[in-house]
């Protein structure tokens, strides 16, 4: 059975303690694109959370932008994605594409899963 490919709204980091959890557990890994930060859920799935500072991205039409192409991202990878994480991406340009976002986040979401100890693909076969 593969997962849906839909955004629910349980799948989406809003409380600010969340963010604050996964920066401070200092677990990361990045590229020339995006930092992910990653943090245990006790979830039986994962959870996305984007953080884009006006500094970085002053136009807020490209802070939207770039923020939509990574949500579509996670939607389109999620079958991909470890679970139990809650993942908060910093990306780190205002042109980043949707192309580059679903290349660099399922590889990123699982190094720091690994980096957090998580067993990936540790599913049970069903008879």
């Amino acid at each position: 059975m593969s997962l849906p490919a839909t955004f629910r709204p349980y799948e989406r980091i809003n409380d600010p303690a969340d963010f604050r959890r996964a920066f401070d557990r200092k677990r990361s890994a990045s590229d020339a694109f995006m930092v992910v930060h990653g943090v245990e859920n006790g979830r039986d799935y994962a959870r996305l959370g984007i953080s884009v500072g006006r500094r970085k991205i002053r136009s807020a039409a490209r802070r939207n932008r770039v923020k939509r192409a990574l949500r579509e991202a996670f939607r389109l990878n999620k079958a991909e994605l470890p679970t139990g994480l809650d993942l908060v991406v910093v990306p780190r340009g205002a042109n980043l594409s949707v192309a580059e976002a679903q290349q660099s986040l399922p590889t990123l979401a699982r190094a720091v899963a690994r980096r957090l100890g998580l067993r990936l693909g540790a599913k049970a076969p069903t008879p």
